[in-house]
């Protein structure tokens, strides 16, 4: 996770929307995607970042199996919050298949990376 979280981190840099509230926000759901990949899909086989109008992140995976939210997560107890973070701090997100499993990717609209207007938690 920290490679990603490091890579994120210096893509945000280069094209200059580093250092606001969104970018963490950005940071926070290249984590939580990882996280998901790793604990219920058995790890990531890439991350892939792209900018444009959006920030648009994917990790792709070897399992065609979609992603599941927690029905009702507790919230003073770790695990099953992190599809709901996705939700909550991404402008979009979704999965798609592929030959070798699938994608599970997040949105970010460019306009709230510059001006780093956070969805908040």
């Amino acid at each position: 996770m920290a490679k990603g979280r490091d890579f994120t981190r210096q893509a945000l840099l280069d094209w200059g929307w580093s250092g606001t509230e969104t970018s963490e926000d950005a940071l926070l759901l290249v984590s939580e995607l990882l996280t998901n990949a790793s604990l219920h899909a058995g790890g990531c086989i890439e991350l892939a970042l792209s900018a444009g109008e959006v920030l648009r992140i994917e990790v792709f995976d070897g399992t065609t199996t979609p992603p599941r939210r927690h029905p009702s997560p507790q919230r003073a107890l770790p695990g099953g919050h992190g599809l709901y973070i996705v939700e909550r701090v991404s402008d979009r997100w979704g999965t798609h298949t592929h030959e070798h499993g699938k994608a599970v990717w997040a949105e970010i609209e460019a306009s709230r990376l510059t001006s780093g207007r956070s969805t908040g938690l």
